[in-house]
């Protein structure tokens, strides 16, 4: 059990940091609020009524997001990896390169796709 407490300690802190943050900003932050500030922004364009159902999203949005959880998942695995370097010895080395060898074919295979491209 006391191989957790630096990893619990971590957490709390971060969530000591989240919560100072949050209570920080509404504490000084400026109080002044009126019409124009409490509409939603949509990048300067006049906000539309929404259809009941939400309204229609591109599915270039949701590929992003997937794309980006994609990589994500390839540090988490590579952080890892990169601390037992040591210990893995050549065998950690070729499964590293095979994992790299597939995310990177994932990667080449979207970009191919102008998957990447922002229109």
């Amino acid at each position: 059990m006391n191989l957790y407490i630096p990893i619990l300690a971590i957490g709390a802190v971060g969530f000591g940091f989240a919560i100072f943050s949050v209570l920080a900003a509404a504490l000084t932050g400026p109080k002044r609020y009126n019409r124009a500030r409490l509409e939603a922004y949509e990048c300067g364009i006049e906000p539309t009524p929404q259809a009941v159902g939400g309204g229609h999203i591109p599915i270039k949005y949701f590929l992003t997001a997937m794309l980006f959880i994609v990589f994500d998942i390839e540090i988490v695995f590579l952080y890892p990896w990169a601390v037992s370097f040591d210990h893995l010895g050549l065998f950690g080395l070729f499964e590293m390169v095979i994992f790299i060898a597939t995310v990177f074919v994932a990667y080449a295979y979207v970009w191919r796709r102008g998957g990447l491209e922002w229109d």
